[in-house]
C-alpha cells in the first residue's frame, strides 16, 4: 500500500477567537514530565457515497474543524517553556491546526481495515512531529482517503494539551459541526490552573507516591525509548469464553471477584516480566490512569478537555511478580484502586509542585496500562457513521515505552471476530516471541495457575 501526500493546510478559527495575544497556563496535570510527548492514533470510516458532493471528507472535516476551533483554539497555540521548566500556550491571531491531506491507492478492505497494528503503513496515516515540532503544533491531523473513498482521520496530539477523554471531546464537537450543529453541545472550559492547581503550602497526604515514585534529574520520556531500543506492535485477540473461564478460575482459588482490566492485566504484565528475562531483584511497575474528573471535590466541570487522570501505580519485585500467583497480582491492581481519593489527586499534584524540577519518575521497568473499549470514540461521527476501527500508534504512556491498549473489535469485523476484544501490546522485539507463547497459552486455557 503506497499513501501520498497531496498537501497541507493551515486551519485556522473561522472567526477570530479573540482579540488580543494572550497566554494560557497548564495545569500540574498538564505539566506532569510523563506527558511531554505526542499521542497518536488513528481512525478508519467507511464511505458508502463517496461520489456525492457532500461526502468528500476533506472539505466536510475542513469546514467543521475550523468551526471547532473557535471554541478550541488552544490547539491550534503554540507551547513554550516558562522560567520553572513548565509550560505554556502562546496564543496569537492567525494560528491554526496543520491538516495533511493524503490518498491511498487500496482499500480499506484490503488492509483489514487497520487491523494488523504491525504494519508498516500505518504509520504513514498519521502525522509524527519531533519533540520541537510538537511544541509549535500541538495539535496534527491527517485525512487518507483510500480507493474505495472511505477515509482515516489521523491524530498527533501533544498530550500536554488534554488526555484521551478531552481530545474526544474536542473530535465530537468537530463532528457535531460536520453533521450540521450550529454550535457545540459542550462549551469547553480551560480554568486549568485554578481547577487543579496545588495547595497552599502543598502536602503529601498520600504516603504510597513516596513509595511508587522517585526523582531522576534528566528523565524523559524520549530518552526512555532510546535506552529500551526496537520494540515490535502487536494485537492479540481475547475471547469471551477464555476471559470468563480465566476469571472464573481465579475467583475459585482466591474467593475473590477481578475485573477484566485487574484479571487480565496481571496476565499481560506477568507475561511480559517473564518474556524480558528481567533480574529477579529488578523493581517492575504496573502503571494506569484514573478519571479523577468527578472524583475530585468540587468535580471538575463538564466542559474540562485538558489533562482529568492521575496515575496509579503498582510495584513488585520481578522474582515476586513471576512466582506470586496470578490472583495474588490481581489483588494488588484491586487495592490499588483504593488510593483513588481526592486527597490522592491533590497529594499528585504537590508533589509535581514540590518535585518537578528533580525529575519525577516511576522507574525504569514500568508497563502501562489503559482500557480503551470505553472512551466514545464511536460517538466521533462526522456524518459516515463511527469509525469502524480505532488503533492507538503511541508508544509511550505513564512514563512506559511498552505500552498495552485494551481496544474494542473493530465494527468491520464479522460477527465471529466480535467476540471478545483486542489487545494491542508494545514490547521489546527480543521479547516479543516469548509473549507471544504466553498469550498463546491464554487462549488455549493453559493460564500457568497452580
Amino acid at each position: 500500500m503506497h499513501v501520498k501526500i497531496i498537501e497541507t493546510t493551515l486551519i485556522v478559527p473561522s472567526t477570530p477567537p479573540f482579540n488580543d495575544d494572550h497566554v494560557l497556563s497548564l495545569s500540574h496535570l498538564d505539566n506532569d514530565p510523563n506527558l511531554r510527548v505526542s499521542f497518536r492514533y488513528v481512525r478508519a470510516y467507511h464511505n458508502t457515497n463517496p461520489s456525492a458532493p457532500s461526502s468528500n471528507p476533506r472539505h466536510v472535516i475542513s469546514a467543521a474543524l475550523s468551526a471547532a476551533l473557535v471554541h478550541y483554539y488552544p490547539l491550534a497555540s503554540t507551547l513554550r517553556s516558562r522560567p520553572d521548566n513548565r509550560f505554556e500556550l502562546f496564543c496569537s491571531n492567525g494560528q491554526g491546526v496543520p491538516l495533511i491531506f493524503a490518498s491511498s491507492d487500496a482499500t480499506l478492505d484490503s488492509v483489514s481495515y487497520l487491523d494488523d497494528p504491525a504494519a508498516d503503513f500505518v504509520e504513514q496515516l498519521v502525522p509524527d512531529p519531533n519533540p520541537d515540532e510538537a511544541m509549535v503544533d500541538p495539535c496534527l491531523l491527517q485525512v487518507t482517503v483510500f480507493e474505495c473513498g472511505g477515509f482515516t482521520l489521523g491524530a498527533a496530539i501533544n498530550h500536554l494539551l488534554c488526555d484521551g477523554m478531552g481530545a474526544t471531546q474536542f473530535f465530537n464537537a468537530v463532528a457535531e459541526l460536520a453533521r450540521g450543529a450550529t454550535r457545540v453541545s459542550v462549551e469547553p472550559v480551560w480554568d486549568r490552573a485554578g481547577l487543579l492547581g496545588p495547595r497552599d503550602p502543598p502536602r503529601i497526604g498520600a504516603p504510597v507516591l513516596h513509595e511508587c515514585l522517585s526523582l531522576e534529574r534528566g528523565f524523559s520520556p524520549y530518552g526512555q525509548a532510546k535506552m529500551v531500543g526496537p520494540v515490535a506492535r502487536e494485537c492479540f485477540h481475547v475471547r469471551d469464553e477464555c476471559l470468563e473461564r480465566f476469571k472464573s478460575e481465579l475467583l475459585e482459588q482466591s474467593g475473590l471477584s477481578f475485573t477484566t482490566f485487574e484479571a487480565l492485566g496481571a496476565f499481560i504484565w506477568r507475561a511480559k516480566i517473564k518474556a524480558l528475562k528481567l533480574p529477579s531483584n529488578e523493581k517492575v511497575t504496573f502503571a494506569y490512569s484514573i478519571n479523577v474528573r468527578k472524583l475530585v471535590s468540587p468535580p471538575l466541570p463538564a466542559g474540562h478537555w485538558g489533562n482529568g487522570c492521575v496515575a496509579m501505580y503498582v510495584k513488585l519485585s520481578a522474582k515476586d511478580l513471576t512466582e506470586k500467583p496470578i490472583w495474588a497480582v490481581a489483588e494488588q491492581i484491586k487495592k490499588s484502586k483504593s488510593n483513588t481519593t481526592d486527597e490522592y489527586v491533590r497529594s499528585f499534584i504537590d508533589f509535581q509542585e514540590l518535585h518537578y524540577e528533580e525529575g519525577i519518575t516511576a522507574g525504569k521497568e514500568v508497563s502501562g496500562f489503559t482500557d480503551w473499549r470505553h472512551l466514545r470514540h464511536s460517538t466521533v461521527d462526522f456524518g459516515w457513521g463511527g469509525p469502524v476501527t480505532v488503533l492507538p500508534l503511541s508508544r509511550n504512556l505513564l512514563g512506559s515505552v511498552e505500552p498495552c491498549f485494551f481496544l474494542p473489535p473493530s465494527s468491520s469485523a464479522s460477527e465471529g471476530k466480535k467476540d471478545g476484544f483486542r489487545v494491542l501490546v508494545n514490547l521489546r522485539e527480543s521479547a516479543i516471541s516469548a509473549f507471544r507463547e504466553e498469550m498463546e497459552k491464554f487462549s488455549s486455557n493453559e493460564f500457568g495457575l497452580p
